[in-house]
């Protein structure tokens, strides 16, 4: 079998974080330039969380059943148009619109990168290689928001869904030169049968118990984004491009955490690894909802605690993915979607959530982080009860 160069995975997985990273720090100026209110604009992140969610049940299946190449270069197709549609939209309805399309496409490379990987590598080295790739993507919302601040400040904001066009166009070329097939056992399911697949997966407590707490931690990333560039322009009155300066810090814990579980897995196991990271990531929630509840919080005092949990995140979710997907061994792809779905799913709540109690403060967004955070670590121990 010819393999997909690991670079390339790293290209078509940044593609949908590059997209939702990007444009977060245009949300608060969006309310002004589109007469519009907070809840309407933050729409444009939650529904793309949403678009990816159930993107991922369908394209799971469908690389099960066709393979994974073609059904890779279709979502990116739909990637590329989605922005051209959010790079023209004249109104904020269109944007929202657009956004979706965006997602659709975008989940495409969420969930294909992820079932490549376990096609090739077993499910102990497929937590090491996820390590590795979710430390390599990381670079991508690293500087996704800084650029998108940057760009804005300079250009407006639709040079950023430019930018986002323009990647999007190049990793389709290069796509279709180089994701060579790495799935040849296919699952010629109706959508019956899909539906029985993700069932049977969700009776699995090897499955839905990890892929659960893949959903909640990531929740605790979602409802900070949303929230912190509220709070670092109304509150703090820092400019657009502050916001993407303090979370290169994010990414980077995060780029560390995963790093780290792709050299020590193998030593310490898989589990171990992710109890660690769920229970750093709570103690950090628990510390920023302290923090907002007895002290007005600064740049520094709002991001901190969120670099924690982004470093326990890294730790946690390379190994609760290569184990949840790796439950049932017939359907990797639907195992691949349906993880991917429960994750963004579970984070557009959270946006939600953080969006309609807004108040330019910690309290919604850390209350959302502790919540998310205390139901990951239930999750992990339906795992364990199972063994």
């Amino acid at each position: 079998m010819k393999r997909p160069p690991v670079w390339l995975l790293v290209a078509v997985t940044a593609t949908g974080s590059l997209a939702l990273n990007i444009f977060v720090p245009s949300v608060p100026g969006l309310v002004t330039y589109f007469a519009t209110d907070l809840a309407t604009v933050q729409l444009a992140i939650s529904l793309y969380l949403v678009g990816v969610a159930g993107g991922q049940l369908v394209y799971g299946s469908l690389s099960d059943r066709f393979g994974r190449r073609p059904v890779l270069l279709v979502g990116l197709v739909v990637y590329v148009f989605g922005g051209l549609a959010c790079a023209l939209a004249p109104a904020i309805e269109v944007l929202v619109a657009g956004r979706v399309l965006q997602a659709l496409g975008a989940c495409a490379g969420f969930v294909i990168g992820r079932a490549m990987v376990r096609d090739v590598y077993g499910r102990e080295r497929a937590a090491s290689a996820l390590g590795y790739l979710t430390a390599a993507v990381s670079v991508v919302p690293a500087v996704a928001p800084a650029i998108g601040g940057t760009l804005e400040v300079w250009f407006g904001w639709r040079a950023s869904f430019v930018l986002v066009v323009i990647v999007g166009v190049v990793v389709l070329m290069i796509a279709h030169a180089k994701a060579h097939e790495t799935h040849f056992e296919r699952q010629p399911e109706g959508w019956g049968d899909l539906l029985r697949s993700y069932v049977r997966l969700l009776s699995l407590p090897r499955f839905s118990g990890y892929a659960f707490n893949v959903a909640l931690t990531s929740t605790a990333f979602f409802a900070f984004i949303t929230g912190a560039p509220v709070i670092m322009a109304n509150a703090l009155h820092y400019p657009p491009d502050a916001y993407g300066w303090y979370f290169i810090g994010i990414s980077g814990c995060y780029m560390i955490g995963n790093a780290v579980s792709g050299r020590f897995t193998m030593l310490i196991g898989l589990d171990r690894m992710a109890w660690s990271g769920t229970i750093l990531a709570l103690l950090s929630s628990t510390t920023l909802l302290a923090l907002g509840l007895g002290t007005e919080l600064g740049p520094i005092l709002l991001f901190a605690p969120m670099w924690v949990v982004a470093f326990g995140n890294g730790l946690s979710q390379p190994n609760a993915t290569a184990a949840g997907i790796s439950a049932d061994p017939r359907r990797v792809g639907a195992a691949s979607g349906l993880l991917g779905a429960l994750q963004m799913g579970c984070g557009a709540v959270g946006t939600a959530l953080v969006g309609h109690f807004n108040d330019d403060t910690a309290l919604p967004v850390a209350t959302v982080m502790v919540a998310s955070a205390l139901a990951a670590l239930l999750a992990l121990a339906i795992t364990r009860r199972s063994r």
